[in-house]
């Protein structure tokens, strides 16, 4: 018998989808209501499969234990970052970042939030990490209402009556559960924790992922919460009733959930920005999610691993599960040789302060002489270059069936799964498969519901 039996379960209603000719009447009414719903992109649903993915208890089990086990190490690499000196040289931030990085905070959670990407096979259970994410972790809404959308099809109410025991993850509620248990941990240097507090979402307007936001806002306010979103640009700080405060154009905040990109903020920085390092570093507000998570959320971080600092501070067991799970992964700089790189195929560039797959370049999407460019280039952004790890393909029914394609055509795609960490502990799974060589915005995503069986 198989050690892992996903693959069989979605194998499975794949089969029922087809035996039911692709299920077309009730996967147009799923994709219409997905339209009523905060999973939209560019005002339509956004692409979805039919076929959810389906995890049973042994491939959680994996991976509840990779995304707790880099937890434990992105903790300790956080804390080696802010006691030492040797250890903070391996990541490269130049001065302005490495300022922010080190502002202390008021609570002890080192990361509340975390996305942790894997590539994942789900008939070996063999798995390599694809990066971390900690500023802004999304693609919640995306995934609790994709996996709603499949199971208001036909082939879902089949499916959950030859096997009942399924159960599926809030992750929207896993988020906003480690926010509130950071303020409650908050103990400010001045004043007092206020007993109901106003909550900001921050972040550009052009940058933030809106209609997630306004999700969390309304499950924030379903909670008795006072939330709202603020464009960073429109913070300041000021006195309020004789204590100076941080403040939008709507008034004070007591919490900020931070959603701007660590290295975004540096990008662009403005007085709004210089506002919110004040209210960190003066307890003006709980921000959670500091800028020291930036120190995991960088491309250098998975570099930084396999260095002899790291060894200092990691154990036995994690050094060995780095060097299983993550990805062999180098920082580039002008003067470098490059030639250990040429073989394109086996590498993938990106921007050390990345994020949205934004700069990215996969070796096989080039020819000899792109790549050649392009990792002149990275090495000219001091970006790093990345050993490529292969992906685990599933096939894709679309769940918006176009009148003129075969309902029962799948595309073969790639799959990403992201495993979420609250306070440390594993939350749930995020799942975007890709049509191309990476999976981005861009390149013919496809967002799948997740779906645990406890049989």
């Amino acid at each position: 018998m198989a050690r892992f039996g996903g693959r069989a379960l979605e194998d499975e209603y794949l089969q029922i989808v087809r035996d039911q000719g692709g299920d077309v009447s009730s996967r147009r009414a799923a994709n219409q209501w997905l339209g009523t719903t905060h999973a939209v992109f560019h005002g339509k649903p956004v692409p979805w499969s039919v076929v959810p993915k389906i995890f049973d208890r042994a491939q959680l089990n994996v991976l509840a234990d990779a995304a707790e086990t880099m937890g434990r190490i992105m903790d300790k690499c956080t804390r080696a970052y802010l006691d030492s000196p040797s250890f903070r040289a391996q990541l490269g931030f130049d001065d302005r970042m490495d300022q922010l990085v080190r502002v202390p905070t008021s609570y002890t959670r080192l990361i509340p939030i975390a996305r942790v990407d894997v590539f994942f096979n789900e008939q070996t259970g063999d798995y390599q990490f694809c990066e971390l994410n900690t500023d802004g972790s999304s693609g919640m809404t995306d995934t609790v209402e994709v996996t709603r959308a499949e199971q208001r099809c036909d082939a879902w109410q089949e499916f959950s009556r030859r096997h009942p025991r399924l159960r599926t993850f809030d992750v929207l509620e896993g988020a906003i559960d480690a926010v509130l248990a950071t303020y409650d941990s908050w103990v400010p240097a001045q004043g007092a924790r206020a007993q109901e507090p106003v909550l900001a979402f921050v972040d550009y307007p052009e940058s933030v992922e809106r209609q997630e936001v306004d999700h969390l806002i309304e499950r924030l306010q379903a909670r008795g919460i006072s939330a709202r979103f603020a464009d960073l640009r429109s913070l300041r700080t000021t006195p309020v009733d004789g204590r100076l405060r941080l403040v939008d154009d709507q008034g004070p905040i007591d919490l900020v959930w931070r959603r701007v990109v660590t290295s975004e903020l540096v990008q662009k920085s403005c007085e709004g920005a210089y506002a919110l390092e004040r209210a960190v570093a003066d307890d003006l507000a709980c921000v959670v999610g500091t800028f020291r998570t930036w120190v995991c959320a960088s491309k250098t971080i998975f570099s930084a691993l396999f260095s002899p600092e790291a060894a200092q501070f990691l154990t036995d067991d994690e050094l060995r599960f780095v060097h299983l799970h993550v990805p062999q992964t180098h920082r580039l700089s002008p003067d470098d040789d490059l030639s250990p790189y040429a073989q394109k195929d086996r590498w993938i560039l990106k921007p050390a302060g990345g994020y949205n797959s934004v700069g990215v370049v996969a070796g096989l999407d080039c020819t000899q002489g792109q790549w050649e460019e392009a990792l002149r280039q990275m090495a000219s952004q001091r970006g790093v270059v990345q050993r490529y790890a292969s992906m685990y393909k599933t096939p894709v029914l679309m769940g918006d069936v176009d009148a003129q394609a075969d309902p029962l055509d799948a595309s073969l795609a790639s799959n990403m799964e992201g495993l979420y960490l609250f306070d440390g502990k594993f939350g749930g799974v995020f799942t975007r498969c890709g049509l191309g060589n990476t999976i981005g915005e861009k390149v013919g995503r496809v967002f799948v519901g997740c779906v645990a069986c406890d049989e």
